[in-house]
């Protein structure tokens, strides 16, 4: 009989701990909306617009042409030698910015998403309030944009955005220099999988520089702890953690001698 009862208790004691609780009541690390994608970010895999493991769709003949006057910093000797408007600190557009290694945070409105940028100190506003992506004469209008133009909807719980007009001199890698023309279309597909992770899927629409549709791997974002954002008790971004900008007058003595001076590398 004893027997018996501790077996009922057992019994009881694994089905009460295998039950999940109910809704409202999760734990922190369980419970999260998936449309609310506020909060501090960083890229964990797959920088860059494809994974290692893959290749650009081919060039068409003007996007062979625009590439071959593209000279990457990682291909040539010094620095010195590469044209990447980055290296004379120009913006580094859209969207190579989004896939830095850098924090970014997300603040979400009910009419747009913002993002803020660590490096550069760059803010980019996402459109969710209906508007539609320009087009024709109203983006020849607008013109180029290092960040383009963004508009986003929510389709499930998966926020698509749709950027356009943006400026062809910002290339979209540093070690290969891939050019964007400024007809091109790229689409971000963000997926809060988890309450720590969110994945990103971009996807590239240029048929002036490409063949065919550039489908980019699936990026991870892990969510940010505080401690991660905050300098001397003074938290965001913006609040002293680093002064992640390119400022030409901080430049002088540092990049340019170092790397741009080839006489400073003994060159």
């Amino acid at each position: 009989m004893m027997g018996v009862v501790v077996s009922v208790l057992l019994f009881s004691l694994i089905s009460c701990t295998a039950t999940p609780p109910p809704p409202g009541q999760q734990t922190a690390a369980d419970s999260f909306d998936p449309r609310d994608l506020s909060g501090f970010w960083l890229l964990s895999t797959n920088t860059g617009l494809i994974g290692p493991s893959e290749t650009a769709p081919a060039l068409t003949p003007e996007g062979q042409a625009r590439m071959s006057e593209n000279i990457p910093a990682p291909q040539v000797s010094l620095p010195a030698l590469s044209n990447d408007p980055e290296k004379t600190c120009n913006p580094v557009g859209f969207p190579r910015l989004l896939l830095d290694s850098e924090p970014i945070e997300f603040l979400q409105l009910e009419d747009r998403l913002i993002q803020f940028f660590q490096w550069e100190h760059r803010v980019r506003i996402l459109w969710l309030d209906g508007r539609e992506l320009p087009s024709g004469e109203n983006l020849e209008n607008l013109g180029p944009a290092w960040y383009g133009h963004s508009v986003g909807e929510w389709q499930g719980d998966t926020l698509v955005v749709n950027t356009v007009g943006l400026e062809p001199r910002a290339w979209l890698d540093e070690n290969v220099g891939h050019p964007k023309s400024f007809h091109a279309r790229i689409e971000e597909r963000y997926t809060r999988v988890d309450s720590d992770t969110l994945e990103l899927q971009l996807t590239l629409d240029d048929p002036e520089y490409y063949t065919s549709t550039w489908v980019g791997n699936t990026k991870s974002f892990e969510r940010l702890p505080p401690e991660a954002y905050t300098f001397s008790g003074w938290e965001g971004l913006f609040a002293g953690i680093t002064e992640g900008i390119c400022a030409p007058i901080n430049e002088v003595d540092g990049y340019n001698d170092t790397f741009r001076d080839a006489v400073a590398v003994g060159s």
